[in-house]
């Protein structure tokens, strides 16, 4: 049983960059979010950034360095686990992890939806051309 699981909805501020070690594939990434943080003196809307790191492994991780790029946005299912670590000086140190469980793509970034504008001119000009064809 999983005692903390987060969903989270964000923007990659980076291309992600996976590490394959033998049959291990390992994906570090972060998601950003803007949230509405009330108005300013001035009256000017606030926003703060929240910036979450994720781990991903095996084709999950794979799929997610194959299909996304910076500005894309995800939608993660993790699970949160505890990591101890012991320090020189005997010392316990607790850190967290998100380990990715399932993700879905989101909206396209800028650098994607370009990336698909690009991929429709070619067979955009080639129809209207041949169109031009037909009606001479």
């Amino acid at each position: 049983m999983n005692s903390f699981t987060l969903t989270a909805i964000g923007h990659l501020p980076r291309n992600p960059q996976l590490v394959v070690k033998g049959d291990l594939s390992l994906l570090r990434f972060c998601l950003i979010g803007n949230d509405y943080a009330g108005r300013d003196e001035q009256g000017e809307a606030r926003e703060i950034v929240t910036c979450v790191c994720f781990i991903a492994f095996g084709a999950i991780a794979e799929a997610i360095a194959r299909h996304t790029r910076t500005g894309d946005q995800l939608i993660v299912e993790a699970q949160l686990r505890a990591e101890n670590h012991g320090e020189p000086r005997g010392e316990r140190r607790q850190e967290h992890s998100y380990v990715v469980q399932g993700f879905r793509f989101g909206a396209p970034g800028r650098i994607k939806r370009e990336e698909f504008l690009e991929a429709e001119r070619p067979a955009a000009a080639t129809a209207a051309t041949e169109a031009l064809r037909g009606a001479v």
